[in-house]
């Protein structure tokens, strides 16, 4: 299997094929509940980014065109089934460029997008800007998005180690800049999280315009709200029809 995917549970009789793009910062471990917890005729695939998991000694990408590049022609053998995207803040950026990647390329389309917790790309990040940031302010500024325990926070050793992957993540998110293309004429879900105060229901909403269908969804909880235990049963009901 690709470097790219972490499958932690090969359905043999799946009908559809969830790939699921993290926050920044994040791994594909954080999908691994979720292969437990959904039917059994959908297969979870995570994309797992250079800088961390299973690829935590491979330097991180900074530059969204270019993760596209690599990852794009990586997932095209595991298109063989209907498949749907679900990409969580950074992810949800990476799985809206990936959508554009493939129509242009293979004339390809997910059944289904999910961008969750996620500013429409068209929507300018505001400043400060983090990836500019000393390490001090850099770290500062982490609390605020509530996803690094105070004790990861604290630990030189650990953020040492996750400083470089954390940084170029943001860079990539804040260097990205939008170019205009003909929307998509599939459905996408928007969730945002009613204690987030990172992205608001507007910056969710505003999807809409890249969208055949959209619909938006609101989640009890901040910006993380995906990681809780429960969240997958609210999902599952936007699955069922694929």
């Amino acid at each position: 299997m690709s470097s790219w995917l972490v499958c932690p549970q090969r359905q043999l009789r799946a009908k559809l094929r969830l790939f699921c793009f993290a926050y920044a910062g994040g791994s594909a471990w954080v999908f691994r509940p979720w292969a437990k917890q959904l039917p059994s005729d959908i297969e979870v695939c995570a994309i797992e980014l250079p800088g961390r998991g299973q690829r935590l000694a491979e330097p991180a990408l900074n530059h969204l065109p270019t993760v596209i590049q690599a990852l794009g022609p990586e997932l095209l053998p595991y298109m063989d089934l209907p498949f749907a995207f679900f990409g969580h803040s950074m992810g949800a950026l990476i799985a809206f460029e990936l959508c554009r990647w493939l129509r242009r390329s293979v004339q390809l389309s997910p059944v289904h997008v999910w961008v969750s917790a996620a500013r429409a790309p068209h929507l300018l990040v505001e400043p400060p800007l983090m990836h500019t940031l000393p390490d001090s302010a850099f770290i500062q500024r982490l609390q605020h998005y509530q996803g690094t325990p105070l004790s990861v926070l604290n630990n030189e050793e650990l953020m040492n180690l996750m400083l470089p992957t954390l940084r170029a993540d943001f860079t990539l998110l804040e260097t990205y800049r939008y170019q205009p293309d003909a929307p998509f004429d599939f459905a996408m879900t928007g969730m945002w999280g009613q204690q987030d105060n990172i992205v608001s229901q507007a910056d969710v909403a505003a999807w809409q315009v890249y969208a055949g269908q959209f619909s938006l969804a609101a989640i009890a909880g901040d910006h993380f709200f995906m990681q809780h235990p429960l969240f997958v049963q609210q999902l599952l009901p936007t699955l069922k029809p694929y």
